[in-house]
């Protein structure tokens, strides 16, 4: 039990940061989105420059419902800008389609976070489905059936749940150099190509860096819940 506080008392704080970073995420877009590029650009065609400028010809850039649901498919080869970028003039709008082109350099450059990031993808994926049902489990067949091997059942079901989870914790960790990388890859080349003026580039710091706190409340949290999970099957361990 007193474990259990303990876990709440590490966790309630980071959890207020998460709360946090989604809000000054959505406060600060809000406040960029109603100050107009000097270039009048849409998010549309800040994807379309910069990539062409870079002899990016086979990439697409479509338009998804939502708001901030921006993202690079690299399977599909398409950048998805949601409603609120797509046909959007304002600094913040441009900042977040400069931010997926990042991502499509990346892949353009092999840059290697993102190499490793694309090949966990579907460990983590798994993993975020079905490590804690994988551990309940385990545990539940730990403490009520008796086994006479040195690793029953349970146990294995444990380590198998706590696997996958630190797959997918991996992969949150290694996607903060990625999104931040292409942060800084957006600013850039906005720059390079005349998009916004270097004063301007302060607003686009703020977008991203306000995006970027998101992942980091996220990961910490996941690495939370990964240490919690881990004490409590070492200990089950521990007892038998």
């Amino acid at each position: 039990m007193y474990s259990y506080f303990l876990f709440l008392l590490i966790l309630i704080p980071f959890l207020a940061l998460s709360a946090y970073a989604s809000a000054k995420v959505h406060t600060t877009f809000a406040k960029y989105d109603r100050v107009p590029n000097s270039s009048r650009m849409t998010g549309y065609d800040t994807a379309v420059r910069l990539m062409r400028n870079r002899g990016v010809n086979d990439i697409s850039v479509g338009r998804i419902r939502g708001a901030l649901s921006d993202h690079y498919n690299p399977a599909k080869k398409i950048v998805n800008l949601s409603e609120s970028t797509y046909g959007s003039a304002s600094v913040a709008a441009v900042a977040v389609a400069a931010h997926e082109v990042g991502h499509v350099m990346q892949k353009k450059k092999g840059y290697v976070p993102y190499k490793i990031r694309n090949v966990l993808v579907p460990l983590a994926n798994i993993g975020s489905r079905l490590a804690l049902p994988l551990i309940i489990i385990g545990i539940f067949l730990d403490l009520f059936l008796t086994s006479t091997r040195a690793i029953s059942a349970g146990q294995v079901l444990m380590y198998i749940g706590i696997g996958l989870y630190g797959a997918a914790v991996l992969f949150m960790l290694v996607t903060l150099p990625v999104e931040f990388n292409a942060s800084r890859r957006a600013r850039k080349m906005l720059i390079e190509d005349g998009i916004l003026h270097k004063e301007e580039a302060v607003g686009v710091k703020k977008v991203l860096s306000a995006a970027a706190l998101t992942y980091v409340a996220s990961m910490l949290i996941s690495l939370i819940y990964f240490l919690r999970f881990l004490f409590i099957i070492l200990a089950q361990t521990r007892r038998q």
